[in-house]
């Protein structure tokens, strides 16, 4: 069976590795999704955050911060965070659909990204970083 699917989504850590949740590909309003579904929480954010954010890591070519943050809260200056929120990102703005939640993409992106083989993931208790692969 497909992995990545909702029948056999992806299942993942956070980055300090204290919590499990699960991801898959979903469709939305005729706009490809990634379903974030941690404990009763259900998170959606724009498909195409993965390959915009292995490209963008790529050009910056070091580790970077993950930075992760609510949506309520702002997002530290140069981090993983704050680019999946930025106006100058390719889209222009949040990759998190579900508005009250579009926070957290530093948190629960990143290990999909490594799970899918494009980006190294630090599992510190705070502060991990990510790089393109």
């Amino acid at each position: 069976m497909k992995e990545g699917t909702k029948e056999n989504p992806w299942k993942l850590k956070t980055p300090p590795l204290t919590s499990d949740y699960e991801m898959y590909r979903d469709t939305k309003e005729g706009k490809e999704v990634i379903v974030c579904v941690v404990g009763k929480t259900i998170l959606l954010y724009d498909y195409r955050c993965l390959n915009d954010l292995h490209q963008m890591l790529k050009n910056h070519g070091d580790w970077m911060e993950l930075g992760s943050a609510d949506e309520q809260k702002p997002a530290k200056e140069g981090t993983v965070e704050a680019w999946g929120r930025s106006e100058s990102n390719p889209i222009g703005g949040w990759y998190g659909l579900k508005k009250g939640l579009r926070g957290r993409f530093g948190m629960y992106v990143p290990p999909l990204m490594e799970e899918l083989g494009l980006a190294e993931v630090t599992h510190e208790p705070k502060g991990n970083k990510m790089k393109a692969k």
